[in-house]
């Protein structure tokens, strides 16, 4: 008896570390899954021709799970049909990148849907493996004068803009995404009460903050108020980095920093996101920056050209 009782001492410890166990797994497999993830953007696509293994190889090796690629009429679409079926077998989602800052004027709405259209008709005629999966529209129109000028104004234009293109993705089937500021939490939407930056989460699939900062813990607290209202809404949030030079500042980049104080303040951005569901992993600006640091090859400084 004594010894059937020691037994059942020693099942009822197991059991309960058994249960302990099952209770943190989702906790567990969602902080795994959220260290893993990276996104980046790859703004000159005619790399990709001769240059795809290594693209592959090194986003792998980095974690990513989705590219942003933007597209360029003098790329073949068979070009971009054999990037994306190399990317999906590496498990790697590649979503079509575009966007102006004019582009948030009413007068420029149909060059979004066009581009939006483009990308329909081009899945239409590729194989399953070479679609893209999404969209990610970059329009940024406080870099132009008339936001300064007509910032109301251009955000109603802009949001009756991202109405008609979040539809046309989503009837087309694609994941749609927005780089946005951090500061967009400060502006509010046109639409009724509420900030911005939630009237642009609710449109979109997803959103990549670009909380630009040479800190993890100032990358997640330019981005938290975003997060927060991703999670009330089911959405989901990428934080960016920037790894490029800028004149804007050298706190906005990690461009002469250490790989490893970049990794080290980057592994900050995924222990302080991961307690929010919307937290979809760190997305890095960009490829070509983020290739040349991890390799050692000088990267040319950004001209003082403006756009």
């Amino acid at each position: 008896m004594i010894r059937w009782g020691k037994v059942s001492v020693r099942t009822k410890w197991v059991l309960l570390a058994l249960t302990f166990c099952l209770l943190l797994l989702p906790w567990l497999f969602k902080w795994f899954s959220a260290e893993e993830k990276k996104a980046t953007w790859l703004w000159d696509a005619s790399i990709i021709a001769e240059q795809t293994p290594d693209i592959i190889s090194f986003s792998k090796e980095q974690g990513v799970d989705v590219i942003f690629l933007q597209l360029q009429d003098e790329v073949p679409d068979d070009t971009y049909r054999k990037f994306i079926a190399s990317a999906r077998q590496a498990e790697i989602q590649v979503h079509a990148l575009n966007g102006h800052a004019d582009w948030a004027y009413q007068e420029k709405r149909e060059e979004g849907l066009a581009f939006i259209e483009r990308i329909r008709a081009y899945n239409a005629a590729s194989a399953k493996n070479e679609r893209f999966e999404g969209i990610q529209l970059d329009v940024e129109p406080y870099q132009l004068q008339r936001w300064e000028d007509e910032q109301d104004s251009v955000i109603a234009e802009w949001s009756d803009n991202m109405k008609a293109w979040t539809t046309a993705g989503k009837d087309a089937g694609l994941y749609m995404s927005a780089a946005i500021p951090f500061w967009l939490d400060a502006r509010q939407a046109s639409e009724g009460e509420g900030s911005l930056s939630r009237w642009v989460i609710s449109q979109f699939d997803a959103v990549a903050i670009m909380a630009y900062r040479d800190s993890g813990q100032q990358m997640y607290d330019l981005s938290r108020e975003e997060l927060d209202e991703a999670d009330e809404l089911g959405k989901d949030v990428w934080i960016g980095a920037e790894l490029a030079d800028t004149h804007e500042g050298e706190h906005l980049t990690f461009f002469r920093k250490s790989i490893s104080n970049m990794d080290e303040e980057i592994a900050k951005v995924f222990n302080l996101g991961s307690s929010h569901s919307s937290f979809a992993g760190v997305a890095v600006h960009h490829y070509e920056a983020w290739y040349a640091k991890e390799n050692g090859i000088p990267l040319a400084r950004k001209s003082n050209e403006k756009e």
